[in-house]
């Protein structure tokens, strides 16, 4: 272990902030970075990513928990297939060729680019909301959740078979390459499960924080196996990244509120266009 990333603290401040405030999970910034900017190799770069991730989800999912937003039925049946699909993205990516890895990441780095590009607007989010509420709401509805505020909010989960199918997808895509589970959540959701937004969003951070917890902890099984070395790098990064996404994530917050998340989202699509793009090019140059 050595003090070589160093810098890496306020640049995980900076990637945490803005992964806070767009609600992105920190691993879909820090794995790119890990390979394009620092040279790793893609199976290291994930699960580095990944165990990053975990500790700057940890408050986030806190802040949730203190809301009472989080519907854990519905987030135990989505766990039962994306934990052990991502242990099983874990084993793939340990063994396959690392520019078949580089690859699937760019990809799904496109398509994470994609579905922010497309994200709905906040009047089209409280349309949802209000149709949510008149067509699954009032009797109707087969979950009610009373947040810490006192608001009573009412549904009724549709759509289950094809909601496991897309999470569990993205729980593979976790790992894989540590990113896309958060983004297929927020699609599924809300858009196609009918949860209102605050639950879709308390809901999916709790799967996709139990989800790289376990994915990261078979990542850090296989660095174990790997040698001195490879620990050495790993804990040389977190030693550093750790720190910055807890103080990122209190940022993260504080940005989110005074930026418009639409533009936010519609720049990280941009962002993660030309990042995929580099990415893909390493492998095909």
């Amino acid at each position: 272990m050595s003090l070589q990333y160093w810098y890496m603290l306020p640049v995980s401040i900076l990637i945490a902030t803005t992964a806070m405030a767009s609600g992105v999970g920190g691993a879909t910034f820090f794995t790119p970075i890990f390979i394009l900017a620092l040279g790793l190799s893609p199976e290291v770069a994930i699960g580095t990513g990944l165990i990053t991730e975990v500790f700057g989800f940890a408050s986030g999912l806190y802040a949730y928990f203190r809301k009472r937003l989080i519907d854990f039925r519905l987030g135990g049946q989505l766990l039962m297939v994306t934990v052990p699909l991502a242990l099983a993205g874990t084993w793939i990516a340990g063994s396959i060729a690392p520019d078949i890895l580089k690859t699937v990441l760019g990809v799904g780095l496109f398509a994470i680019a994609l579905s922010f590009l497309r994200a709905p607007e906040h009047k089209d989010v409280v349309r949802m909301d209000k149709a949510i509420e008149e067509e699954y709401g009032g009797a109707k509805a087969e979950t009610c959740l009373v947040s810490a505020d006192g608001e009573q909010i009412c549904y009724t989960v549709c759509n289950r078979t094809e909601g496991r199918l897309i999470s569990g997808i993205g729980g593979l895509f976790v790992g894989m390459i540590s990113t896309g589970l958060g983004e297929m959540n927020s699609y599924f959701l809300l858009q196609r499960c009918r949860v209102p937004s605050k639950v879709s969003v308390a809901t999916s951070v709790f799967v996709v924080a139990i989800t790289a917890l376990v994915a990261a902890s078979g990542h850090l099984f296989q660095f174990v196996q790997s040698g001195r070395d490879v620990l050495a790098t790993v804990f040389s990064l977190v030693i550093f990244t750790v720190p910055g996404v807890i103080i990122g994530g209190q940022l993260g917050s504080l940005v989110a509120s005074r930026i418009s998340q639409h533009t936010l989202e519609r720049s990280l699509g941009v962002l993660f266009i030309i990042v995929a793009a580099l990415t893909l090019g390493e492998v095909i140059l």
